[in-house]
């Protein structure tokens, strides 16, 4: 049996132990250096723009798809700024017939977490959404429960990648990508931010691979209403499949003073709880 030398053998891992320690540095610093300070300003000033302490709005969502002819919902939605970042939202369909009544609340947390709540009227009760669910698809549209909640800007690191035209608007190109990648269904975003309104005008959203996007938010229409910029039309399309979810707003309500109470699991199971609130 050979001899083992185990002075050289410690020299050894200590030289790999050395080497490994030297990637993972490498690697931090080169994570840290990837943002940069005016991608996290541009992402917060996005973030924070102005946009009431409350709004309800009513919506139509059409789905299109090859093949089949467009499906067309009715939406309404509230939504109220809490304390300390804190938002509440909550959906509800209220046509066609066959998925009337149905709502989904979600409640997002001061610290990044979010809790969601659906309701199913054919099954008659409340359902909690599990928070590992981010890339469920809500009603088939191309929307995920992670595109429905308030993302903190603290959540991904940031930087300025350029400046494209998109529709005619000059916008600062942000890439986002994530500080912890299981909080995200995304590997990452790309986003045309238009710098007078802060609006973004165009999302790219990364997900199974690096250099091809699989969905693609696109603003077509923005006005100001009650003094806010707001997104009047958009269209989310799956990029492999290019199904369509388009948003149209046709009634928005700024700054009414919406009680908490409306945002509550009880209210989300009980439609003629909030029908008076609706515009």
């Amino acid at each position: 049996m050979a001899k083992v030398n185990y002075p050289r053998a410690a020299a050894i891992s200590q030289k790999i132990l050395r080497h490994v320690m030297i990637i993972f540095a490498s690697l931090f610093l080169a994570g840290s250096a990837w943002a940069d300070a005016a991608g996290d300003e541009l992402a917060q000033r996005v973030h924070d723009r102005p946009d009431g302490k409350d709004a309800t709005s009513a919506l139509t969502m059409t789905l299109t798809e090859k093949g089949r002819g467009p499906r067309v919902r009715k939406i309404i939605i509230y939504r109220l700024d809490g304390k300390a970042g804190e938002v509440a939202t909550l959906i509800r369909f209220t046509e066609p017939a066959d998925i009337e009544g149905t709502g989904l609340l979600t409640l997002d947390l001061a610290d990044g977490d979010s809790n969601q709540w659906i309701y199913l009227p054919a099954m008659e009760r409340v359902r909690r959404i599990d928070s590992n669910r981010k890339g469920g698809r809500f009603v088939n549209s191309d929307y995920y429960y992670e595109d429905l909640r308030d993302r903190k800007v603290n959540m991904d690191a940031h930087r300025i990648i350029g400046r494209e035209t998109v529709g005619g608007v000059t916008c600062e190109v942000l890439e986002s990508v994530p500080v912890k990648p299981g909080n995200s269904v995304y590997t990452k975003r790309i986003i045309w931010i238009d710098p007078a309104t802060m609006i973004p005008m165009r999302v790219d959203f990364f997900d199974k691979r690096e250099d091809q996007p699989s969905k693609r938010l696109l603003v077509t229409k923005r006005e100001k209403t009650q003094a806010y910029w707001t997104v009047l039309d958009s269209t989310l399309t799956d990029l492999g499949n290019e199904h369509q979810t388009r948003l149209t707003v046709e009634k928005i309500l700024y700054d009414r003073r919406l009680p908490t109470r409306l945002f509550t699991t009880q209210v989300l199971e009980d439609e003629s709880a909030e029908e008076s609130y609706r515009p």
